[in-house]
């Protein structure tokens, strides 16, 4: 306030020190300037107020990349815990299909199918708008809600008096189980700078990675002992134990959040209504437009985004379709018990488990053997030799599977193959993220169009399956799966990785 006083009086003197010859139209231009110096002196104070707020907050202690390491880390094995959570519901039910399919009398094998990938649908929706949601009213509570609604929801599948009533519980559970996803990702990135981030990300990338591998295993001997309901209780319990840790010891990490509840706590409302994080001066059914079209316009408006998502889309559903048939092929050709049939399923853990190491190694590798050769500078199309490595790995996994499935050789064999194909798929996920990453300014909607549609022929491939391999055979009908991959995975890449540049530049959705 003094600041203020001591400018107006200044620039009052300056027109009072002038001389008396002005005309009387000098004096109101005078006047005129007089008002404007002093309406501007408060916007830069306003202005550097908020400046030394933020400088505040940046060394705030209740900022969350200001927490002490062993809080920051028992977040985010928190939200690792919830994260295993709804990747185990999507597998464990599969090697118990068959009896489900005898328990409520499914003869129809696209409806068995629909039973496992009904959830993946509303997996890929539940993201679009759960993130959005978090940035409104924080992270803890979509986590702690999305697992409370699964409780209810899986029982609800455990207890199921009909087909229909399955489905619906069954989708129901995804859309609650889809939060960690959702949300998971920013709480990482509320918790440490991009320097720290690599660790944490891949604990609570744990999940995803372990969860499809010792859901099958599990499922197949609880399914077979105890019967295929208590997978489901299972799931219940699980979700219970989640939030029985995450209640009570995790805390909000999105900045925005806080200072607003902060400032709420103060009493000072007018401070709390500014601080609204990415929303701006949107409403709120404006910023959840935003983040619900946004990955459509990116899915469509690019056709980097749309070929490389559909190529993950499409492996990831031959992965689903290996899902769904994998407990009748092994039981009815090599004998397999439900218990027994679920540990088949290690074989695509194993490839998983070794691209992680493997792949990820080999890609950084040629990222900076490529970006040295360049000058030291490295470029988005460096990622895509690692896909060329990747790629190659899906098709012979594919045929290795089929072939040696259909020739009824030693179990091991087809196991082996889809160890392959597993490590392939890996490999080739990890420079189609970080491609997108780089690529595109909206990066995060660029990676969520990519989750949608993925998760969307996770859903839709299995039912298909049957039909096909009645039609083709099991080593046929992996073969032309290996023909799409090698059609959709190798000239498309070679081509970006020569051209990918120009299109950039064309580009306005890139960087």
């Amino acid at each position: 306030m003094t600041d203020n006083l001591e400018g107006q009086s200044i620039s009052a003197s300056t027109v009072i020190d002038r001389p008396e010859s002005h005309s009387r139209q000098s004096k109101r231009d005078d006047e005129e300037n007089l008002s404007a110096e002093v309406s501007a002196i408060p916007t830069d104070k306003e202005k550097e107020v908020e400046q030394d707020a933020e400088d505040d907050w940046e060394h705030d202690p209740d900022n969350p990349w200001n927490w002490p390491t062993r809080k920051k880390w028992t977040m985010v094995s928190i939200v690792a815990f919830y994260t295993l959570v709804p990747p185990l519901a999507s597998s464990m039910l599969a090697p118990g299909l068959p009896a489900i399919a005898k328990q409520y009398g499914i003869t129809s094998s696209t409806v068995v199918a629909l039973v496992l990938t009904i959830f993946l649908l509303s997996l890929a929706i539940g993201p679009l708008f759960l993130a959005a949601l978090s940035e409104m009213y924080g992270r803890t509570w979509i986590l702690h809600g999305g697992a409370f609604l699964s409780i209810g929801f899986n029982l609800g599948c455990a207890y199921a008096p009909n087909t229909g009533s399955l489905l619906g519980f069954r989708f129901l559970s995804g859309l609650s189980g889809s939060a960690p996803f959702a949300v998971g990702g920013g709480t990482i990135s509320d918790l440490f700078s991009p320097s720290d981030r690599a660790s944490a990300m891949a604990l609570y990338s744990l999940g995803p990675l372990i969860g499809p591998v010792i859901g099958p295993v599990a499922g197949g001997f609880i399914a077979q002992s105890v019967g295929p309901k208590w997978v489901f209780i299972v799931i219940a319990a699980l979700s219970g134990v989640s939030m029985l840790v995450g209640v009570p010891f995790l805390r909000e990490t999105y900045a925005p959040v806080i200072r607003r509840r902060r400032a709420f706590a103060s009493g000072d409302v007018e401070k709390a209504r500014t601080l609204r994080g990415p929303m701006g001066d949107m409403s709120r059914m404006q910023y959840l437009w935003i983040n619900l079209s946004r990955p459509v316009i990116l899915l469509f408006g690019s056709l980097i985004c749309f070929l490389l998502s559909l190529y993950a889309a499409f492996i990831y559903g031959v992965y689903y379709l290996m899902f769904a048939t994998f407990s009748e092929l092994f039981s009815e050709v090599y004998g397999f018990s439900i218990g027994i049939g679920g540990l088949v399923y290690l074989g695509l853990g194993i490839g998983f488990i070794s691209a992680t190491w493997v792949g990820a190694k080999s890609a950084d590798q040629m990222y900076h053997y490529l970006a040295r050769r360049n000058g030291g500078v490295g470029k988005p199309e460096m990622r895509i030799p690692a896909l060329f490595f990747g790629s190659f790995f899906v098709p012979v996994g594919l045929f290795w599977y089929g072939w040696s499935a259909q020739a009824k050789i030693h179990w091991i064999m087809p196991i082996i193959g889809t160890g392959i194909f597993g490590f392939g798929l890996m490999t080739s996920f990890l420079p189609i993220q970080l491609y997108l990453v780089d690529t595109f300014t909206y990066a995060a909607s660029a990676i969520s169009a990519a989750s949608t549609i993925r998760s969307l022929f996770g859903f839709g491939f299995p039912l298909f399956a049957d039909q096909m391999f009645v039609a083709l055979g099991i080593g046929g009908g992996n073969s032309l799966l290996a023909g799409l991959a090698i059609v959709l995975g190798i000239p498309f890449p070679v081509w970006l990785y020569f051209n990918g540049e120009k299109m950039r530049a064309r580009s306005k959705l890139a960087r």
